[in-house]
């Protein structure tokens, strides 16, 4: 006996269909889309497009601690009871973003399992990715965890192609992922290149031999 496969849970049509509140925007590249200290009553969702989310110190130091693609939610914050956003939003190229209502989103949560099931894949996702990141950043060299940037950008593991482009980014913006300098991204892109890990044909492409530099002890 063969088991059917149940389909996957289409957040985005759901999202358009008829009935549910929420409102779609479309924003150019490096827009913002909520500041640090704003009011946290909204959920997004990426509809098309990329985002990045960061923290900015009292100092004036900016730390980016995700960067989101079609499919993902941000902001969910609110449903937590955060009453303003603890850092910012951009977009890393022209973006469709849908917002839902924090009140709108709890309903639907509780109304709909499918789409209940896929938010909380969303969060625990995110959760673990937050602890590697962090083991990441306690015991890895900027080189190591400039490679695991690139490879989880260019969503290694999520299909078989063995070269996979990453979007658009800066060498200021992955300094500020890696926690190091943009001279040593820049020396460490350069070294990436020549070994065959990365390309810059057609946009920067990422080589699963990548790997290596993570796995090299």
């Amino acid at each position: 006996m063969t088991l059917r496969r149940k389909p996957l849970f289409n957040v985005q049509a759901f999202l358009d269909s008829e009935g549910v509140a929420r409102k779609s925007i479309e924003f150019e590249r490096g827009a913002v889309i909520y500041t640090q200290g704003d009011v946290c009553d909204t959920v997004m969702y990426i509809r098309s497009g990329g985002v990045k989310l960061s923290v900015l110190s009292k100092t004036g130091r900016e730390a980016v601690v995700a960067m989101l693609r079609p499919g993902d939610f941000f902001g969910e914050g609110c449903l937590a009871g955060q009453p303003v956003r603890m850092g910012s939003a951009t977009t890393v190229t022209a973006s469709t973003i849908v917002f839902v209502k924090k009140r709108s989103m709890v309903q639907l949560l509780h109304k709909q399992s499918a789409l209940s099931d896929r938010f909380i894949s969303h969060m625990l996702a995110r959760n673990i990715r937050i602890e590697e990141d962090l083991v990441d950043q306690l015991f890895n060299s900027s080189e190591k965890r400039l490679a695991r940037s690139l490879l989880l950008l260019a969503r290694y593991g999520n299909h078989e192609k063995s070269i996979r482009e990453v979007p658009p980014i800066s060498q200021e913006t992955l300094a500020d992922m890696v926690g190091t300098t943009r001279s040593r991204v820049n020396f460490f892109m350069k070294k990436f290149e020549r070994l065959g890990f990365i390309t810059y044909r057609d946009g920067l492409k990422v080589n699963d031999s990548l790997l290596t530099v993570i796995l090299h002890d």
